[in-house]
């Protein structure tokens, strides 16, 4: 087939910067993708290889546009997602994909759908009131439903924000760690109060638990309650046994919402016990009203690396 070359011209020093990713590590993995040669020059990045291969690579550089144009950071998902837009002819989704915005954080970033799996995990959460979302870590499943909760809250969509997980994390259990209820389950919450303080000032986060407006605690505490107008997220539901998440499910009251999360690949049960997370995505799936929604390594938005360990332990578990 035909060597050819294409140069494309960029309108800034800081597009040029946005494509090229930090290090130009976004050049890199564009060429390991297509086998093209990707060269920049100041504002002009240079395609050399298979005429088939550049006019690709070219296509995926134009749907970036919305990105590079205006100088936003382009990650791996982004391209990712922009490869499966081209071969997929959802070019025109992928456009739609990246203007839509769900939520503009403290320092102004603003956050969005990276993936098609994640835009569908969001409208799933919008249109039902129990919504799972399943997959590996870095998927953003919990930092999407904390994101929705928030805007429920201060849209007064919700009158509360309740967030929840089984605590048997690396075998610890609540009485053995330091302080009262609230300080022992802190550390397994973490990773939702890091999604809060995006959009909620830290000093405001103790105010709103003292009001109630958001509350944490351990699933055990969820028994003998109906949580109603609140906005539920329970996390890691992969460490919950079947009885623990039917009682946790059967507490949803009227006018609220239930995320259910989890990686069904990283239970910290016991090995004779059944993950309730694996035994209600066999229960639930044909409920109406409830949606599933199944997020794979594809969809993993954190460092690349993250990526690359997930999709090794799913070779290796094979």
């Amino acid at each position: 087939m035909t060597e050819i070359s294409q140069t494309i011209t960029l309108p800034s020093q800081e597009s040029a910067i946005a494509i090229a990713g930090s290090g130009e590590t976004n050049l890199s993995f564009l060429s390991r993708q297509t086998g093209v040669k990707l060269v920049l020059r100041g504002q002009e990045l240079m395609l050399f290889g298979k005429e088939k291969a550049v006019k690709r690579t070219a296509s995926i550089v134009a749907s970036l546009k919305p990105f590079w144009e205006t100088n936003k950071v382009i990650t791996e998902p982004d391209i990712l997602t922009a490869f499966q837009a081209l071969d997929t002819n959802r070019i025109e989704e992928y456009s739609e994909l990246q203007k839509d915005v769900l939520a503009r954080t403290k320092k102004g970033e603003l956050i969005r759908a990276k993936t098609f799996k994640q835009k569908q995990y969001i409208k799933a959460i919008q249109n039902h009131d129990i919504t799972f979302g399943i997959g590996p870590a870095g998927t953003g499943k919990t930092f999407l439903a904390a994101v929705l909760a928030v805007k429920a809250l201060l849209n007064d969509e919700c009158e509360k924000i309740i967030l929840t997980r089984p605590a048997v994390e690396a075998g610890e259990k609540l009485g053995f760690l330091p302080g009262d209820l609230q300080q022992k389950v802190n550390p397994f919450l973490r990773p939702l109060y890091d999604a809060l303080y995006e959009f909620i000032d830290s000093e405001k986060i103790p105010d709103l638990i003292e009001r109630g407006k958001i509350e944490v605690a351990p699933l055990a505490y969820m028994r003998g309650r109906t949580l109603g107008n609140a906005f539920v997220i329970v996390d890691e539901a992969q460490n919950t046994t079947p009885a623990q998440l039917k009682m946790v499910l059967t507490r949803l009251g009227f006018g609220s919402k239930m995320v259910v999360t989890g990686d069904i690949t990283q239970t910290d049960l016991p090995k004779q016990q059944e993950s309730g997370l694996i035994v209600s995505s066999r229960i639930l799936k044909s409920v109406k009203g409830i949606a599933f929604c199944y997020l794979t390594e594809a969809d993993v938005v954190r460092h690349p690396l993250v990526k690359r360990i997930v999709a090794a332990y799913e070779r290796f578990e094979k």
